[in-house]
């Protein structure tokens, strides 16, 4: 069985809309895309190279997968960052399309059409499936209860508005907290694996007083 991991860049209000530039992704008026790259250094970038460190498969959504095939197969791979565009462009690319109006072209791409087909895919043998951005295709495998662990990135800024890495719905569970790294531009890296199911406790006071009584009440009422 395959693992599913999560992979993405957050401002602390969640946003993780066009974190790269402001052509990634301009809907909803958001007009803050390319912030995350002054905080870009050497250990932000070591952190992402741990990220793609095993063997993997990218997993995407259709509107991020046309950004990585438009810049990828393109890229010079003499250049510094050619190790990873030579690993994106050998593996398997799955794009997640429920129209299925995507062009597949970029070798070893495969489309997928729904969330049936992930948890196919996700059944078989074989490397691990990355995601990067593709928020409505997280926000389904959060709701499936399909991911195994995640990385987040959260940069120290407000946004304000924008697509958000979580959204209602998604299935209730823990995660523990397998290694963090803050770096000297602030941004704090958290790699989380899937713990199991959530869990809840209580302090209840021994004997409440009248007035945490009345505001139960008042709760009750206005429930």
């Amino acid at each position: 069985m395959r693992k599913i991991t999560v992979g993405a860049m957050v401002s602390m209000d969640g946003v993780m809309q066009a974190p790269g530039g402001p052509a990634e992704d301009p809907t909803r008026g958001f007009t803050f895309g390319g912030w995350v790259m002054s905080y870009f250094d050497e250990a932000f970038g070591e952190e992402l190279d741990h990220l793609f460190s095993a063997d993997f498969d990218l997993l995407l959504g259709r509107k991020t997968y046309e950004i990585f095939a438009a810049y990828w197969p393109y890229y010079d791979e003499d250049d510094a960052d050619g190790g990873i565009a030579k690993r994106f462009n050998e593996i398997s690319k799955y794009v997640v399309s429920r129209s299925g109006e995507v062009d597949t072209g970029w070798a070893g791409s495969v489309l997928l059409r729904g969330m049936a087909d992930v948890k196919r895919l996700k059944q078989e043998d074989g490397p691990a499936l990355v995601t990067q951005g593709s928020t409505e295709l997280v926000h389904a495998l959060l709701a499936n209860d399909l991911v195994d662990a995640m990385t987040i990135f959260t940069v120290p800024i407000v946004l304000g508005g924008g697509k958000k890495l979580f959204a209602d719905g998604a299935v209730p569970g823990s995660f523990k907290l397998a290694r963090s790294r803050v770096t000297p531009n602030g941004v704090i890296i958290g790699h989380y694996a899937r713990e199991g199911v959530l869990t809840i406790g209580d302090m209840p006071p021994e004997s409440p007083s009248a007035r945490e009584i009345a505001r139960r009440a008042r709760m009750a009422r206005e429930d």
